[in-house]
């Protein structure tokens, strides 16, 4: 397991560290994003959180709340972390309350979204690198 992998475990868990807690992975491709967050939930595991994981091809927000979402805060059981993964719009204004904790995978130059709680560049993943980026960081014109 990547270094970064556990620090960004490490940082979702010290900023909530109990009761059900969800993150969402997401990213320009879906697909990566289902790999990403599996790496996610492995160091979770590791550092002896219970994950359940998720995945979305489409991103329906709807879809979320009342198959997956809802499920998932109804059981009682607090010591569980879910992880969703999907595309770009698991972010979106107006899913972005949905998450505990929200997690970017970029590749390249691939735009950040700025609104993610950690950006990873996974261009080679076996080697994920943190990215420290905000709004200064962005291309000129990103967004406009």
């Amino acid at each position: 397991m990547s270094d970064v992998w556990a620090g960004i475990a490490g940082e979702f868990l010290h900023l909530y560290p109990a009761s059900g807690r969800l993150v969402a992975v997401a990213g320009p491709d879906a697909d990566r994003s289902a790999a990403v967050a599996d790496e996610l939930a492995g160091a979770l595991r590791a550092a002896g959180q219970t994950v359940e994981r998720a995945h979305t091809a489409d991103g329906d927000e709807q879809r979320l709340r009342d198959g997956v979402i809802a499920g998932f805060r109804a059981d009682v059981r607090t010591d569980r972390v879910l992880i969703v993964s999907g595309p770009a719009n698991l972010l979106s204004k107006s899913a972005r309350g949905l998450w505990n904790f929200t997690l970017w995978h970029l590749v390249g130059d691939e735009p950040p979204q700025t609104a993610a709680s950690a950006l990873v560049d996974v261009t080679d993943p076996a080697h994920p690198v943190r990215v420290w980026a905000d709004f200064c960081a962005v291309p000129t014109g990103y967004g406009s």
